[in-house]
């Protein structure tokens, strides 16, 4: 069975757009929804500098936009399932049918600016720790008053809260864990912090018309699978302040029968953490374009079996 992903917030880096808008179609796809959502994609997907694309606004839709151009460059896909990390959950709800790629990209670029709207209001950030056993690093980042963000799997948690409690940790790591590498995001998201967005996060999603996934959609909340759209869109609003739970989507791809997973573009990460938590499962991450002739051979071989 194979599993389509999206990666979430900090996965993006300076001109990682460029290679694909040398793609037939893909300049004119990214024109149109930078049109629909008032944003220059093609700007900051190519020109923009690490700050720039720092910014929550702009990299939400960016990612967004990247994740759905690298998998229509696959062409027609079946995957058995489809996920995404944080932000990449809405990618994967366009993967699914349950919004349109357009809706998508309005949905995404509401959850950014009231995200950096709300991120704005203290200075937070996020951390991920490596290593480190989850029974002894989860009670550690709430004694200094830290959330555990992401529980992402394969060795690694990510924590948020303000500079201040972020510094502590840096002082401070749990027992077991061997670096804390601080994220390129601008704030502490799934977090209490972002109380503010999800109101207005449940407002724009009121305005969309969701279908019911066409694929199985496995949700970044507890890693359940979700049979209605409109159970997903309530998912990603409630998700912008609740921790993502990527640890459990990997085990539910596993009891699945997951046999191999591709990332969409900027991949990388995802497929990181399912080489150390599922192996045996191929794997393949779409950074460039390049990278599409191993992701259509997964895929072939996958639709013939």
């Amino acid at each position: 069975m194979l599993v389509l992903v999206a990666p979430g917030q900090g996965a993006q880096t300076p001109g990682f757009l460029t290679p694909w808008l040398e793609l037939p179609g893909a300049a004119d796809r990214i024109a149109a929804w930078s049109d629909a959502i008032g944003l220059d994609l093609a700007h900051y997907g190519t020109k923009a500098d690490a700050d720039e694309i720092r910014d929550t606004a702009v990299a939400q839709p960016l990612l967004v936009a990247a994740g759905l151009l690298s998998a229509a460059a696959l062409g027609d896909l079946a995957p058995g399932a489809v996920a995404g990390h944080s932000v990449g959950e809405i990618t994967a709800a366009a993967f699914a049918g349950v919004l349109d790629d357009t809706a998508a990209l309005r949905l995404v670029r509401n959850r950014g600016l009231a995200m950096a709207e709300a991120a704005a209001i203290t200075e937070t950030g996020m951390s991920a720790l490596l290593g480190g056993d989850p029974e002894v690093t989860v009670p550690h980042l709430e004694k200094l008053g830290l959330t555990p963000a992401n529980v992402n799997g394969a060795g690694q948690i990510v924590a948020a809260g303000t500079l201040e409690q972020l510094a502590a940790l840096e002082a401070d790591k749990p027992e077991g864990v061997r670096r804390v590498v601080p994220l390129k995001v601008a704030g502490a998201f799934h977090t209490h912090h972002m109380a503010p967005a999800v109101a207005k996060l449940e407002a724009a999603a009121g305005e969309l018309t969701v279908a019911d996934p066409s694929v199985t959609y496995v949700s970044n909340k507890d890693g359940r699978t979700v049979a209605t759209g409109a159970e997903v869109v309530s998912r990603l609003v409630g998700q912008v302040a609740n921790p993502v739970r990527w640890d459990l989507c990997m085990e539910t791809f596993k009891a699945l029968g997951a046999t191999a997973l591709i990332e969409v573009c900027p991949g990388g990460t995802l497929t990181g953490l399912a080489k150390r938590a599922l192996p045996g499962v191929a794997t393949v991450a779409l950074k460039t374009p390049d990278d599409l002739d191993a992701a259509r051979t997964l895929v072939a071989e996958h639709t013939a079996a």
